[in-house]
């Protein structure tokens, strides 16, 4: 095979992988949900990765779940690694559960809605802070901003599964998408060991399909099979 060919069908793979992931952006709700045959008010799932400012929304077919729709995110503060103590600016990284009273309608921020900081883990090592959230307005001080037009999609998601029954949305936020490459590249930070304990969440997902179940058992996360 010449270089020129080799080059041509480089080009060819990355412009399809390049379809594939824009897919997820570009794509209006309403045509995503058709394409993977759900519907609004079926079970979700996030999970949102600060290096790449995304949040992913999959969705339950079936008993599994697919994957809907991306959204960038338009501001967050701080940098990589976990939320410390109020006021230290950083947003959360770890997993985290939505119930109905953490939604809030009426958030100056236009919609919003509680990401549970701090979750039992947090708390178990001393972490403190409040009102961390998935809100608009895109601006952020701790937390995950959307524009308005996103956050209205994403919280009509969250809104609509929790109505239906669904007993909490999971939201699990990482620092990175965590590949094997990827997390060499980061074993020299101070947060790897956490880190990893993350990425056994993030594998599990990978490989199952489904959400993990997530405990927290003197201080540590517990990685179990998923519950329904």
């Amino acid at each position: 095979m010449s270089l020129e060919e080799v080059m041509r069908l480089s080009q060819e793979v990355a412009m399809r992988e390049y379809l594939e992931r824009s897919k997820y952006i570009y794509s209006t709700l309403e045509e995503r949900l058709k394409a993977v045959d759900a519907k609004q008010g079926d079970p979700i799932f996030i999970r949102i990765f600060k290096k790449e400012s995304l949040l992913e929304v999959w969705i339950r077919k079936d008993e599994k779940y697919v994957h809907l729709k991306d959204y960038t995110i338009c501001a967050y503060s701080g940098r990589l690694g976990p939320k410390l103590k109020e006021g230290d600016r950083q947003a959360p990284e770890g997993f985290y559960r939505v119930y109905p009273k953490q939604l809030n309608p009426h958030s100056k921020f236009h919609l919003a809605f509680n990401l549970g900081y701090p979750n039992a883990y947090d708390r178990a090592h001393k972490r403190n802070g409040s009102y961390l959230m998935v809100h608009g307005n895109c601006v952020s001080v701790g937390c995950y901003a959307m524009t308005d037009e996103k956050i209205e999609e994403i919280y009509g998601l969250v809104e609509s599964a929790l109505k239906n029954e669904q007993k909490y949305v999971p939201v699990h936020i990482f620092p990175f998408k965590m590949e094997e490459e990827t997390m060499a590249e980061y074993s020299h930070y101070r947060w790897y060991d956490f880190w990893m304990k993350l990425k056994e969440g993030y594998d599990y997902f990978e490989a199952e399909e489904v959400p993990p179940y997530v405990d927290v058992i003197n201080g540590e996360y517990i990685i179990s099979e998923a519950r329904e």
